[in-house]
């Protein structure tokens, strides 16, 4: 297939080109992938910049989206490629294959750089799902940036690069420019532009922005950002949000607020304690599903409200194709006992939906939330269970709501429970996405200049 990129694509490119560091912010549907591919092709072959790229991914993306996208355009023919994901047997031979491009899941990362025993003598390393290197604590991000003084050119790829607030970004630019514009310390950063939100005592567990600051932190990163909005630039399908409420009988509304209110919940089949208000959360977010887990680590009916719900809906969608996202193991598990459902977990499935061949799918964010092209099999996405994560709500929802949607309308359905922690999720996710969208907005591509 031949590539025409719209005027977007072609500003990407080159400002990827132009830049050593580059954080690219494209929202969902907006050809990240083909765009660096397109990029890397010219610094391989035409300026001969650079000579072995790596890039880190979501392990469904680097199977499977790189591969196919350097394989659908006709102009990245010459590209050679491995994929070193599987087992160490598989990901050592792809890694020796010498191959232009190498793609690696960010699970293995840290395996590559400290286990692998193969150099780590790649020249550009690109980042897809820059968002996901956010915890400066995490192996993964320490092992990376160990490695990122090796690398001379480096690519930043996300849509959410602040989903739970600013603090995110500095983990991501201290890879991208080794502390250059945040800062070598997340202390300093934090002292820098924050102050003490939620604390007990001298413990403190969350931070706010001080004044001016969203400006501050925005101006410094702008020299190597840019941002682009699918609806800017794309003809999208109409989005349409709902909501389905649900209500609890008098009774149930008891319990749930018992468990609230005492941490502990007595059932007929078992005893449900909440040892902290993070399990409590958690706890209520399954009694808002329809069922819980006992202290035995059983599973516990609540209600059947979501499920008729859901059944009212897949009605009412009249064999058009539905996806439902769930949460916890015993949604998933509640809804097949109910339902005639396909779980999209493999390659085979993902084609399969994209044919029209599933009526109903069923997913879980964090396999869905990066990457993956469903927006040929149909345009009805059903949350039966919500998550607090904005990254992985905006990315999940991005999989219909995307360039190539055939559909003029798409359909994001969220089944709430009335006057439980589902509508304190909706409000939280709201909430975030407000900063976020100021980052994107501040440092916006300009097509003009």
């Amino acid at each position: 297939m031949n590539f025409k990129p719209h005027d977007y694509q072609a500003y990407a490119i080159d400002y990827i080109k132009t830049h050593q560091v580059a954080a690219v912010l494209l929202d969902m549907g907006l050809g990240k992938t083909v765009i660096s591919l397109t990029a890397i092709a010219d610094l391989l072959f035409d300026s001969f910049e650079v000579h072995r790229i790596l890039v880190v991914a979501p392990l469904r993306v680097a199977r499977d989206t790189w591969p196919a996208e350097i394989e659908k355009w006709s102009h990245l023919q010459h590209l050679s490629f491995s994929v070193a994901v599987g087992n160490v047997k598989e990901r050592r031979a792809a890694l020796m294959a010498s191959a232009d491009i190498t793609i690696i899941n960010r699970e293995n990362i840290q395996w590559l750089i400290e286990d692998s025993g193969v150099p780590f003598n790649f020249d550009l390393l690109i980042i897809d799902e820059l968002s996901s290197f956010k915890n400066h604590q995490s192996k993964r991000f320490r092992a990376l940036l160990k490695a990122r003084p090796k690398v001379k050119r480096i690519i930043g790829l996300t849509g959410t690069p602040s989903s739970n607030g600013l603090m995110d970004l500095w983990a991501e630019f201290r890879l991208l420019d080794l502390g250059e514009r945040l800062g070598r310390f997340i202390g300093l950063y934090r002292t820098t532009y924050f102050k003490p939100d939620k604390r007990n005592g001298q413990v403190i567990f969350s931070y706010k922005p001080l004044p001016g600051s969203e400006k501050a932190i925005y101006s410094r990163i702008s020299d190597i950002t840019i941002s682009m909005k699918s609806t800017d630039h794309l003809k999208m399908p109409e989005l349409v949000l709902s909501q389905y409420e649900v209500q609890l009988s008098d009774d149930e509304r008891i319990r749930y607020d018992e468990l609230k209110r005492d941490l502990i919940l007595q059932l007929p089949d078992g005893d449900v304690t909440a040892a902290n208000a993070a399990s409590l959360t958690g706890k209520l977010c399954q009694l808002a599903n329809g069922a819980i887990y006992s202290d035995d680590g059983d599973t516990i009916k609540f209600h059947d409200r979501k499920l008729d719900a859901l059944e009212d809906l897949i009605e009412a969608a009249n064999e058009k194709p539905v996806l439902v996202t769930y949460w916890f193991r015993h949604d998933l598990q509640r809804i097949k006992k109910r339902f005639n459902v396909r779980e999209i977990k493999s390659s085979q499935d993902i084609a399969d939906w994209n044919a029209g061949k599933i009526p109903v799918a069923v997913i879980h964010p964090a396999s869905a939330g990066h990457g993956l092209n469903l927006q040929s099999g149909g345009s009805t996405l059903i949350w039966f269970g919500l998550t607090w994560s904005l990254e992985l709500y905006q990315q999940t929802n991005a999989r219909l709501w995307r360039q190539g949607q055939s559909s003029k309308t798409v359909i994001i359905m969220h089944l709430i429970t009335k006057g439980t922690i589902d509508e304190q999720i909706l409000k939280s996710l709201s909430e975030k996405n407000l900063t976020q969208q100021s980052l994107i907005d501040a440092v916006k591509a300009d097509l003009k200049i």
